[in-house]
């Protein structure tokens, strides 16, 4: 039962995030385009707000992309000590999720703070297309929360010595 819904989640989490990460990154690189080829075309027309697209772009696919990476396990880890020694293993990648569960939890805890900051401040604005800032802000602790859930659910594979490629072997959906 437990297994079912953390492969539940797993998926779900999976589907947020490609889809997430293709949208931004999409949106970022045609409006990136587009503003090129309108500058190098004409001499009157540009999307005066595409910078600011493509900063968010990189910001959101940034954060959503850490979620992913843990998916993936290619998170930043110890992995030369390990080859060197194989006993610290084990060791060296429970202090790496605990590592990261503990920034999961900064993310959420700070990331909290300054969207609540930002939602309260009825000025703090993007500078060119006006979107209220705690839209962006929401991103740090919705991705805490998903980095500390997938850990979770990483560090209960790792343990059990079940691995990210043989998820879906052997059980039906």
């Amino acid at each position: 039962m437990l297994k079912k819904i953390a492969r539940s989640i797993d998926r779900s989490f999976a589907f947020i995030e490609d889809w997430t990460l293709f949208i931004t990154v999409s949106v970022a690189l045609i409006t990136a385009m587009a503003n090129v080829i309108l500058r190098k075309t004409t001499s009157t027309y540009n999307l005066y707000w595409s910078d600011e697209v493509v900063r968010k772009g990189v910001y959101i696919s940034t954060y959503i992309g850490c979620i992913a990476a843990i998916r993936g396990r290619s998170l930043i880890r110890i992995d030369a000590l390990p080859q060197i020694f194989p006993i610290l293993k084990k060791p060296l990648t429970l202090l790496s999720h605990l590592t990261v569960l503990i920034f999961s939890g900064a993310m959420i805890w700070l990331g909290g703070m300054m969207t609540n900051q930002a939602y309260h401040d009825e000025y703090l604005k993007t500078v060119s297309l006006q979107i209220p800032e705690w839209i962006f802000y929401l991103v740090l602790p919705v991705m805490g929360a998903m980095m500390f859930v997938r850990t979770l659910i990483v560090m209960v594979e790792d343990w059990r010595g079940e691995s990210a490629t043989a998820k879906n072997d052997g059980e039906e959906s």
